[in-house]
């Protein structure tokens, strides 16, 4: 065992503080004797580790409270080092068992691989960590902004609309697809403006601008609560926590949060 080796500290998903309020970390020794073990990089010199925890957690974000304020706590650094080792562990966690033949898999290359051994009877199949993207997009039209409140959200928290890219789909046509779902508004002129992962469970959000054709809304109720067209002035208040805004904006620590500050700036 390298005395130098890291262990990130987790409460089964839940990332463990310090007296500081950063990702606390042990040693090898304090992972169980039958964990298996990610191997998550370098850190001045000193492996970093994280052990897979019994079982996975594919709940949506808001369904934990007591997370989201713990990720609005921790530094940027922090933050994307806990959601990378989230992802990754999570993963491990639900595949333990071969899609292809239903046998045992186990860890390989570190934690970035399982493989289905033949020695153990299994077909050899090799497994891979999986990267879902997700488009999120900013919908304009007129000099005002549509935004979204997903069901089971908060009063008053709004969002950009997001959504899985389908297999067959380009980065465009989920965007136009998934605004006309969940609003009834067609969408053109679709670009890129910046990405983000995002550990619930292991999503890549690509996030993007585009332009309304109009502003009659259709809303798909058994998606949305809400979807609103807010004006600039409304959305500079949001994100300024002004008291009386029209509408609580996304934490810091979310791309749609950059979104709107980028908008606001363009």
């Amino acid at each position: 065992m390298n005395w130098r080796a890291r262990l990130l500290a987790l409460d089964g998903m839940m990332p463990a503080l310090d007296d500081t309020g950063r990702l606390a970390w042990g040693t090898l020794a304090d992972a169980p004797d039958d964990a298996e073990l990610v191997f998550l990089g370098l850190d001045e010199g000193k492996a970093c580790f994280a052990a897979v925890p019994p079982h996975g957690d594919s709940r949506p974000r808001m369904a934990n409270p007591a997370l989201w304020s713990l990720m609005a706590a921790l530094s940027p650094e922090d933050l994307a080092l806990y959601g990378g080792a989230r992802s990754l562990v999570d993963w491990h966690a639900r595949h333990r068992f071969c899609a292809a033949c239903g046998g045992d898999t186990r860890i390989a290359k570190g934690g970035w691989q399982r493989d289905c051994p033949a020695e153990q009877g299994g077909c050899e199949a090799q497994h891979f960590p999986r990267t879902d993207p997700v488009t999120i997009m900013l919908v304009e039209h007129g000099g005002k902004l549509m935004l979204g409140r997903g069901l089971g959200w908060p009063e008053g928290r709004f969002s950009a609309l997001a959504g899985f890219v389908e297999p067959g789909e380009s980065i465009e046509e989920a965007v136009a697809r998934e605004v006309l779902e969940e609003s009834g508004v067609r969408v053109r002129d679709v670009s890129y403006v910046a990405s983000q992962p995002w550990p619930f469970p292991s999503q890549l959000m690509i996030g993007c601008h585009s332009h309304a054709d109009d502003d009659v809304l259709t809303i798909d109720e058994t998606e949305m609560a809400e979807v609103r067209w807010f004006t600039r002035a409304e959305v500079q208040a949001a994100l300024a926590g002004e008291e009386g805004a029209a509408f609580t904006a996304p934490p810091p620590h979310a791309i749609a949060h950059h979104l709107l500050h980028w908008w606001i700036g363009a």
